[in-house]
């Protein structure tokens, strides 16, 4: 009877990690918070006249509450008139929704550096609400500029004063004034959100490790 030969041995070896990607690693949210918060050095918002730009306000300009920028100078003094008075009345909460989504945008940003599951929770959370204060920036504004033109036209048509100083550029370009938010607005609204879904891609990409 021949003896029971025993199983070859079971060759050993490591299982191999399975590569998580581009968009498992903190790379994409990281770029993406730090382009939004550096576009906070350019103009996020504008007044116009017919197509031409009088004023406007960096990110920046919005967090520390400073004056509104005279760019284009053709009107001379009008212009500058313009340009003291608008200053003459703040816009809002507009400073404090500046704040809110460039605070929020930096703490994401350090978050992104943390582990996959942390950091992709905290920079999802702090790139919606980043995204979020921006448009509440946009409202806020819009909502002053209005209210400053509805309140120069009321005085205008009650003692014939210009309150602001618009309406007497208006009337030399036959346009009314026209406020708007830049291309690097609405780009710093896009990286916050692509922030966040780049820090949902980075945790639901941990949970498969």
């Amino acid at each position: 009877m021949e003896p029971i030969q025993p199983p070859p041995p079971t060759p050993s070896y490591s299982q191999p990690v399975p590569s998580k990607g581009i968009l498992g690693s903190r790379i994409p949210s990281t770029v993406a918070f730090a382009v939004g918060i550096l576009l906070f050095l350019l103009p996020f918002s504008e007044i116009k006249c017919n197509n031409n730009v009088l004023m406007d306000k960096t990110g920046i300009g919005f967090v520390l509450a400073q004056d509104w920028k005279t760019t284009n100078n053709t009107f001379g003094n009008e212009t500058n008139d313009a340009t003291k008075k608008t200053n003459s009345e703040k816009e809002g909460n507009a400073q404090y929704f500046a704040i809110a989504a460039l605070a929020l945008a930096v703490l994401g940003l350090l978050f992104s550096f943390g582990n996959a599951r942390s950091g992709g929770s905290a920079g999802m959370v702090t790139g919606v609400l980043s995204a979020g204060s921006l448009v509440g920036l946009m409202i806020e504004v819009t909502r002053w500029f209005n209210a400053g033109l509805a309140k120069e036209a009321a005085e205008k048509a009650n003692t014939g004063n210009d309150t602001l100083g618009f309406n007497k550029i208006g009337d030399t370009l036959g346009s009314s004034m026209q406020l708007s938010f830049t291309f690097w607005f609405y780009i710093a609204l896009i990286a916050f959100l692509a922030a966040a879904f780049f820090s949902y891609m980075r945790r639901k990409n941990s949970n498969k490790s």
